[in-house]
């Protein structure tokens, strides 16, 4: 009798361990399933939260460029009349004004009064700005420049190498073939008479059918 209820208890010893064994399986079987369905709901939940943001941002974008257009479409319709003010502001004529009234000295005078012998014997001679501020005039082409330095005041003839200089006014630039050129200084005096002759024949020069050279805007 003993020995049937020591084999019971033994056997029932036995059991109860397997029981629990697979009551464990099934606890962890759960929680994983519940993990699962977590990491799911919260990868379907950032997905969604990623295709709204970037929908979002596409309607913002959208709406900016709208508001861009229209305001920079709007901006160039008033600013029309202020824009052609601007360029007329910017012309040559006014850049060398400019320039004559920033150098302040003897070399803006010069500048000035060479200016008024260039209008005065060639009354539609056209002015120009060249070369990052350098005064340039244009009568069938190029006829001089005036550039201001330092010490002295330069005005190169185009073609001066092929006019007659009587007045002996060019002392630069002597050893070409084409160009010469007048270097003023301070305190020395214009020859407005020799000037002049000098223009003028620089003007003909240019006006000439058979030897006119330059005649685009370099």
């Amino acid at each position: 009798m003993m020995a049937r209820m020591t084999d019971r208890k033994v056997a029932k010893g036995k059991t109860a361990p397997a029981k629990s064994s697979r009551q464990g399986t099934a606890k962890v079987a759960t929680q994983a399933r519940t993990n699962s369905a977590r990491k799911s709901s919260t990868k379907n939940s950032t997905n969604s939260s990623m295709k709204e943001s970037t929908k979002n941002s596409r309607k913002s974008s959208r709406k900016i460029s709208r508001k861009s257009s229209t305001k920079g479409s709007s901006a160039n319709r008033t600013a029309g009349p202020a824009a052609g003010r601007s360029l007329a502001a910017r012309s040559p004529s006014r850049l060398i004004d400019g320039r004559i009234k920033e150098l302040g000295d003897w070399r803006g005078e010069t500048l000035s009064r060479l200016r008024d012998l260039i209008k005065h014997v060639i009354p539609d001679v056209v002015e120009e700005w060249k070369w990052r501020g350098v005064p340039v005039w244009y009568h069938d082409g190029m006829l001089c420049t005036g550039e201001t330095y330092k010490d002295v005041v330069k005005v190169t003839f185009a073609r001066g190498a092929a006019l007659p200089d009587p007045g002996r006014l060019f002392n630069s630039s002597l050893e070409g073939n084409v160009r010469r050129a007048i270097d003023f200084r301070e305190g020395e005096k214009l020859d407005d008479k020799a000037l002049k002759t000098l223009l003028r024949a620089a003007a003909d020069l240019n006006s000439r059918p058979s030897t006119a050279r330059g005649k685009g805007r370099d």
